[in-house]
């Protein structure tokens, strides 16, 4: 038995895609998997159990993308095929079975993409860093050591709380007396994004800093996996650290949290004070790449340091690596 899964370009939806393709995994424990998405998000699924083949999408003129896709798969036999993107590739390919994503806005993504293949209740997104990355991060964060995460860029400006406020709110949790009192600061971002990030590194000492600012994602997400809290935007870094199991702040502006707030018992988001839908009456019913203001900056620290020190007490007895350890170490479909 052979599964296309077509996944998406972006990171943050690939990890939110992961619940639906380990979902069918168990649902289909003979079948093999063959996953096409683009390249940032490859190595999501790079070391998942069965996936025997991944197709690049990398974006080119005239779809030439798509053409790719359907030059590697046109003369196979799909038992299912699975097309999270809602393109028309489903239905020029030989199977006996499509699922194919349709427009829904209000919906969680990660209960939308559920309901295209019929999973319910939605299973939760996970992760398969491979071995080789996770003693990589035991080796970065070993048994017993405290470490406060945060990413403090996102794709697109608007998203992003200013970098000086998660320095501050980083400083308040690690003083003598805070919420996380002495633990090390881990701060990760994109490739090129060191600048942003410095101000927030130089909080700690340098014996305290785990700079993990480009990094690749299936590092940083089996380090995720170690960590006591991860706080950060609106982006695939705060996906990829729910996904992990990690106690996750997700912090929400301009876009809607109703759609893409991380997703988990562990996970929680924090808003400015005003709703998606008010944002976007002031700027005109349309939330773009250029808003008149940044509506982030309406966000104060104390507003998130609650949130943290209230996640903190939640998750105290809880063992903050059940959602990858053991399927992972044993390289096995959860």
């Amino acid at each position: 038995m052979r599964i296309l899964f077509i996944a998406s370009n972006r990171i943050g939806d690939a990890v939110l895609s992961t619940g639906v393709l380990g979902g069918l995994m168990e649902r289909y424990p003979q079948a093999e998997f063959w996953v096409a998405c683009g390249p940032l998000a490859v190595p999501v699924f790079a070391h998942a159990p069965r996936v025997t083949r991944i197709i690049e999408m990398r974006k080119e003129k005239r779809i030439g993308h798509w053409r790719k896709l359907l030059k590697a798969t046109m003369f196979r036999r799909f038992d299912i095929v699975v097309d999270l993107r809602g393109s028309a590739t489903a239905w020029l390919l030989w199977t006996f079975d499509r699922r194919i994503l349709k427009p829904e806005h209000t919906l969680h993504r990660v209960e939308h993409n559920a309901r295209t293949v019929g999973l319910d209740p939605a299973p939760s997104p996970r992760l398969w860093p491979g071995e080789e990355m996770i003693a990589r991060a035991k080796k970065t964060i070993p048994d017993g050591m405290s470490v406060l995460a945060m990413g403090p860029t996102a794709a697109w400006p608007g998203k992003m709380w200013p970098v000086e406020r998660f320095a501050e709110l980083a400083r308040r949790l690690l003083a003598p007396g805070g919420a996380m009192e002495g633990a090390h600061l881990l701060v990760t971002g994109g490739p090129g994004e060191q600048e942003k990030c410095s101000p927030l590194l130089e909080v700690v000492p340098p014996e305290r800093r785990i700079d993990l600012v480009g990094a690749g994602i299936d590092e940083v997400g089996a380090c995720f996996a170690c960590v006591r809290l991860y706080v950060g935007n609106d982006s695939g870094l705060m996906h990829l650290a729910a996904a992990a199991g990690a106690p996750t702040i997700g912090l929400f502006g301009p876009t809607a949290d109703a759609i893409y707030a991380p997703w988990g018992p562990k996970a929680v988001t924090v808003r400015v004070p005003r709703s998606h839908a008010e944002i976007k009456a002031e700027e005109g019913g349309e939330v773009t790449w250029h808003l008149s203001r940044n509506h982030m900056e309406d966000l104060d620290v104390e507003t998130v340091e609650k949130a943290a020190i209230a996640l903190l007490a939640k998750t105290a007895q809880k063992d903050q690596n059940a959602a990858v350890a053991p399927e992972l170490e044993k390289g096995q479909a959860s």
